[in-house]
């Protein structure tokens, strides 16, 4: 009886040796994934750092003093290559990091302080230019009704609490900016000027990077309260030489914008279709 009691315990403390030996590799493991994974980011292997913290973020623990670490760097290289993919053009990647990041950014909402929650909004209206960037007008439209939400609330932060950038993309070795102002349409509509919304056009330097402002489009209140439509589009000229500018009455809108359009229309414009016959129409993808 007695060497029985003894082999019982014998076995039990085998048991218990062998998983706190496990739990003790384990936290030795994620330390030296943690350890790799900075390495990584501090040489600028964003790639590579994302997928190893992607990781840690969901086998850790929710409650290691890894994890909140982990999570904020997932966030953090998330949104870089987010960044990376969007400026690229490739928004279906793009998008993905997006999408990503946010969720991540959520979680992390309990961890962090408020700096980390401009996060948030900031990714928002990423996930809105990779949407356009994909003609994925009505799904940008959600996002952009949670910004508008957001700025009712009094919650979004410097930056981005009185316009967004919504839309990019190239043209010509051009950079071409959307930005959308957060102000609805005034009663009195002869008491000021109002744009909605400004496409900026940039010419690029040998790097793709912004150099010179060259024209702007705006999507420009029309005055006339009885009109037809409530926003003309008008080009401004900057540093532009030898090109059109003023009022283009071919391109109205109505309060309501039709992005879909709008963004037609500026591409349109940029091949040089200033006054066309017939204006191209916005067919939406199925």
């Amino acid at each position: 009886m007695h060497n029985a009691k003894h082999t019982i315990m014998k076995k039990a403390l085998i048991l218990i040796l062998i998983f706190f030996s496990s739990k003790a590799l384990s936290q030795n493991n994620s330390l030296s994934e943690y350890q790799k994974a900075t390495i990584l980011l501090q040489t600028n292997n964003i790639d590579s750092a994302y997928f190893k913290f992607k990781s840690l973020e969901r086998n850790l623990p929710k409650n290691d003093t890894l994890y909140s670490y982990s999570l904020f760097y997932y966030t953090v290289t998330a949104t870089e290559l987010e960044k990376e993919n969007r400026l690229k053009e490739k928004f279906d990647k793009s998008l993905a990091f997006g999408l990503e990041a946010f969720e991540a950014i959520e979680k992390g909402l309990q961890y962090f302080d408020s700096e980390f929650k401009k996060r948030k909004y900031f990714m928002m209206k990423n996930i809105v230019i990779s949407n356009f960037g994909l003609e994925n007008f009505s799904e940008a439209k959600k996002w952009k009704e949670k910004l508008y939400t957001a700025k009712i609330n009094n919650e979004l932060p410097e930056g981005i609490d009185q316009y967004f950038n919504f839309d990019y993309f190239t043209f010509e070795k051009k950079n071409i900016w959307g930005y959308e102002w957060f102000h609805e349409l005034p009663k009195d509509r002869f008491g000021s000027s109002f744009s909605k919304v400004v496409y900026y056009v940039y010419s690029t330097d040998e790097n793709g990077n912004d150099k010179d402002q060259l024209y702007r489009f705006q999507v420009l209140m029309f005055h006339a309260s009885n009109s037809s439509f409530d926003y003309v589009l008008t080009k401004r000229l900057e540093t532009a030489k030898n090109e059109v500018s003023g009022t283009l009455y071919a391109y109205t809108y109505k309060e309501d914008i039709d992005f879909g359009q709008l963004q037609l229309d500026i591409k349109e414009i940029l091949k040089g279709n200033i006054n066309p016959e017939k204006r191209k129409a916005f067919v939406a993808k199925k």
